[in-house]
């Protein structure tokens, strides 16, 4: 199953979620109904008449019922997911939260980013908002969020106390893929729905408490008792699909972490040690989230099938079968905590040539895992895969090479550029210096136009050297990283940071697509965050009403990768024959009928598209550009912006 099909999945669980609400107010409104005809045939009746259920069924009354239960329990889960409508980061303060620093310098904490920045770097994702719950002392973490435009992590004091690196990195890879599989919208979903069903108990709680006044047989008591009842019952049934929910997912969660890290240990040592030093999640919000942790936050309920994490043991004896049965001392010394945060800087050097330059077979590294490190001479050469389907199969897919390969090339970049990228002001100067032009003369405007902030100016010019000796791959990863400290910026100054890339971008007369595909990616990450918008929903459900789209995105793409006409229409050819195109549709652009604007347009109109077209166009752009044999290190960075642009996380092109 690849990422679109999960994401698909993902899609109709939550419609699914939609009919389960539905048919839970339903049965509230049923059970409502007969609590309202109890208590007020209670309350009518005296103690020597008894109580006349006969007019159970009152049209009028039914109606009325119907209406304020709807009310109630839409308003309560409106009100709860329009709570939660800021994303992870809303839930991680919710549950006493702190945002880690991009800057900083607490051992733990920094240990955290870095595991954290190689992980969005390795599988393609926007770096996530990065919390601390400072108030709880046990081992859990949690994912959270609508989409990656809003998702955070967050992790317990204990686990950053009492975790080394492999095993935080096998805890935050079972997070991702959380974020790669579509649970995180679910989850929210799923709090809003327990919510609006417990707004019912609360209801009859406030009435258990109005008095008689002296008055005998009043019914609101006995009514607030039975809707108080009635509520509970709901949430009771609603937890049991949350733990349902959950228990699935833990499972294939902890598997797709150990195909990340290629480390189950890690992961494996990490339960070990919740089992000696407990998950439970103390804050009172905790049984609201209680679906989101790594670990179970609510401590041994009694009841396996209320939980809504699978027994601890059993995880562990998955990851590892030779297991003894005992749990891991979490008491970790001071000289290991030193040694585990060290960090072994590599030697100034070259970027490793793991990027693809030839990818002349369309095989990447997540549809070669599998395959043997020694072929026999004598075995069958084996199936070409073509390159779209190489390049889709590792969307949301990311394997150990990626991540050594992101952990390979932040230890390459420029320490200048690494150290910019985690401060605000010092972010916004490094992706002013990316899009610097290489002319000096245009350059020179540019510059100019900075000279109104010193301090941002003066720091561009202070990272010159490193920008001068930046290799092309390390574009993207760098603005991956200075994602979390442009968070940091005020309203204000990101509206002025946004105002100065554009006009640092349009110095030269033109934008290219490079250019272009920066300042999309700010704007994608960054503007939600600043100015929050709803998100649009899915417009497109079939291929036809976007292949206008398709046709400018594959039209730049093979412009950009070619000078010759003659060339560029072959990519193009390529490209649209994985698409239904019509014959007389097939035609390739010119140049300014595909630029920056049709391609801005094009490219809102198929993020509104379903998982499976954004998947059909992703493979037609990477034939597009492999046409040649040859993805080029400037093809795959675009290719890899485009992806994100589209809520698709592609990771890095590896040779095989």
């Amino acid at each position: 199953m690849d990422f679109f099909e999960r994401q698909e999945i993902a899609r109709r669980n939550t419609r699914w979620l939609v009919v389960y609400f539905i048919l839970a107010v339903l049965g509230t409104v049923i059970a409502v109904h007969f609590a309202v005809t109890l208590a007020f045939s209670y309350g009518e009746s005296n103690s020597r008449s008894g109580v006349d259920l006969s007019p159970m069924w009152d049209p009028q009354c039914f109606l009325g019922v119907f209406l304020g239960t709807l009310a109630v329990v839409t308003i309560g889960s409106t009100y709860k997911i329009a709570q939660l409508a800021g994303g992870g980061s809303v839930v991680a303060e919710m549950l006493g939260g702190r945002p880690v620093a991009a800057n900083t310098t607490e051992p733990g904490e920094r240990r955290l980013l870095n595991v954290v920045e190689e992980m969005a770097i390795a599988s393609g994702t926007p770096m996530p908002l990065v919390y601390v719950l400072p108030n709880e002392g046990t081992i859990n973490a949690f994912a959270a969020g609508h989409s990656t435009d809003d998702m955070a992590v967050a992790v317990t004091r204990g686990a950053l106390q009492s975790l080394n690196r492999d095993e935080l990195q096998g805890v935050i890879g079972h997070e991702f893929s959380h974020i790669l599989n579509g649970d995180m919208k679910l989850n929210l979903r799923l709090m809003g729905i327990v919510f609006g069903i417990l707004c019912i108990a609360l209801i009859g709680r406030m009435l258990m408490r109005v008095r008689s006044s002296g008055k005998k047989g009043n019914p609101l008591p006995l009514l607030g008792l039975l809707l108080f009842l009635i509520g509970y019952i709901g949430v009771f049934f609603g937890k049991l699909i949350k733990s349902a929910v959950s228990r699935q997912r833990e499972f294939l969660a902890d598997a797709a972490s150990v195909q990340f890290t290629r480390n189950p240990s890690g992961l494996a040592n990490a339960l070990k040690k919740v089992g000696s030093r407990s998950s439970t999640i103390s804050d009172a919000n905790a049984e609201d989230a209680s679906h989101l942790f790594f670990a179970n936050g609510l401590g041994d309920l009694g009841f396996e099938w209320m939980s809504t994490h699978p027994p601890l043991e059993e995880r562990i004896r998955e990851l590892d079968p030779q297991w003894d049965g005992k749990f891991l001392s979490a008491t970790r010394t001071e000289t290991e905590v030193m040694a585990d945060l060290a960090t072994k800087k590599k030697p100034a050097s070259p970027l490793p040539a793991e990027l693809t330059n030839a990818l002349g077979l369309g095989i990447l590294a997540s549809a070669a895992e599998a395959a043997p490190a020694v072929i026999p001479p004598s075995a069958a050469a084996p199936a070409i895969t073509p390159v779209g389907v190489s390049v889709t199969n590792s969307v949301g897919a990311p394997t150990a090479r990626h991540l050594a390969y992101a952990e390979d090339l932040l230890a390459h970049l420029p320490e200048s550029l690494t150290a910019a990228a985690r401060e605000p002001l010092s972010a916004t100067a490094l992706l002013y210096g990316l899009v610097l032009n290489p002319d000096e003369t245009i350059r020179a405007r540019q510059l100019r136009l900075l000279e109104s902030d010193p301090v941002v100016h003066a720091e561009l010019q202070s990272l010159q050297p490193g920008l001068a000796s930046l290799d092309v791959r390390g574009r993207l990863p760098l603005v991956t990283l200075a994602m979390t400290a442009l968070r940091h910026l005020s309203a204000a100054q990101y509206d002025a940071f946004t105002r100065t890339l554009q006009l640092l971008i349009e110095e030269d007369g033109q934008i290219d697509l490079f250019e272009y595909l920066l300042q999309k990616t700010v704007q994608h990450r960054l503007s939600p965050h600043f100015h929050p918008v709803a998100k649009r929903p899915v417009q497109y459900y079939v291929v036809k009403p976007v292949l206008p789209d398709c046709l400018v995105l594959l039209s730049a793409l093979a412009n950009f990768g070619h000078a010759d006409p003659a060339q560029a229409q072959r990519a193009f050819l390529r490209g649209a024959q994985e698409l239904p195109f019509a014959a007389g549709e097939m035609r390739l652009l010119e140049p300014k009928e595909c630029g920056i604007g049709p391609i801005d347009y094009a490219l809102n109109r198929l993020n509104q598209t379903t998982p499976q077209i954004k998947k059909l166009v992703l493979g037609a752009c990477a034939e597009t550009v492999a046409d040649d044999g040859t993805i080029h290190p400037n093809e795959a960075e675009l290719l890899r912006a485009m992806a994100d642009t589209l809520d698709c996380p592609l990771p890095p092109f590896l040779t095989v």
